[in-house]
């Protein structure tokens, strides 16, 4: 796909779900998380959202490539696959035991920071400028300053590092696979979200068998549960995802892990009664000034005016 990216009031709108939707997701992971293990957590969210959106795709005819793939083109899209989802969530569930939730935090945050030379090297019209690195250099530390001191605090555990490692390593794949998403031919939005589903699901789901056996039975709420992670979160998301990456551009995309720790923190207060952080405000102002520098063209011509 070598058209530049095509930023709209529609794509700004989509980040904007997307950064609410995932930061209420972390809430709902915490109770599925009560009745099943985690690589079963990840492998059932993928499992229901791939059910869901090969229905979905199949009432639309299964289109996909609008030109017949090269072989070279079904490997990206496999590795795509692997990278949006299964593998990810796999380091996470297994990184999140021997670091701290702030480091997590963080580690997500510097996806936008990896995006940025991926992209100036691999994607056409996604140059680096002084303005989108100081913009998306500004956008994480008001994450960290959001996230406070527990970012760099230390859990003692001898596996600390490695954790850490994999946390950054999740981090990379998404970036890396936005990237690769981007580079695809064209293809149907539909078909290309439900593909990267189903290849999610045959990895995650072997992978969770080995490394968790057989699943527990699980409640009836904490199958909703699993039925709304699949369903809002992973489906519903993947697809905005995919169409937000097609469009408008893996660097435009990434500004979802700016918003998504904000999200999270006061979804926590409204609905948990959490405590908000003194320094809310402060990460707000700082990830919104580095939103609208690294952003700033954009904004200009979303409201009319010349770049």
């Amino acid at each position: 796909m070598n058209q530049p990216p095509k930023i709209t009031a529609s794509s700004w709108l989509m980040i904007a779900v997307l950064a609410f939707v995932w930061g209420g997701t972390f809430m709902v992971t915490e109770i599925a998380l009560t009745g099943m293990p985690p690589f079963w957590v990840a492998a059932s969210r993928i499992g229901f959202a791939a059910v869901v959106m090969v229905v979905i795709w199949g009432a639309r005819g299964f289109a996909l490539f609008e030109q017949r793939p090269t072989f070279a083109q079904w490997v990206t899209l496999f590795f795509v696959g692997c990278l949006s989802g299964a593998v990810p969530f796999a380091l996470l569930a297994w990184g999140q035991q021997y670091v701290t939730s702030g480091f997590a935090g963080v580690s997500m945050a510097s996806t936008a920071l990896i995006v940025v030379p991926l992209a100036h090297f691999m994607v056409p019209g996604e140059q680096m400028t002084w303005r989108r690195v100081v913009g998306f250099v500004i956008g994480f530390v008001g994450v960290a300053v959001l996230i406070g001191g527990q970012a760099f605090d230390t859990t003692g555990s001898d596996l600390e590092t490695a954790g850490r490692i994999a946390c950054v390593t999740a981090a990379s794949c998404y970036a890396l696979s936005s990237i690769l998403m981007r580079r695809l031919p064209g293809v149907d939005a539909i078909g290309l979200a439900t593909l990267l589903l189903v290849i999610g699901s045959f990895v995650s789901l072997p992978m969770a068998l080995a490394v968790e056996g057989p699943p527990p039975l699980p409640s009836g709420q904490i199958l909703l549960v699993l039925l709304f992670l699949g369903l809002v979160p992973t489906a519903a998301a993947n697809f905005l995802r995919v169409l937000v990456v097609r469009s408008a551009g893996p660097v435009f995309m990434s500004l979802v892990n700016y918003q998504v720790p904000v999200w999270s923190v006061v979804l926590g207060a409204l609905i948990l009664s959490e405590p908000l952080p003194p320094s809310l405000l402060y990460a707000m102002v700082l990830i919104l000034i580095g939103l609208g520098i690294s952003q700033y063209g954009a904004l200009r011509r979303l409201f009319g005016r010349k770049p």
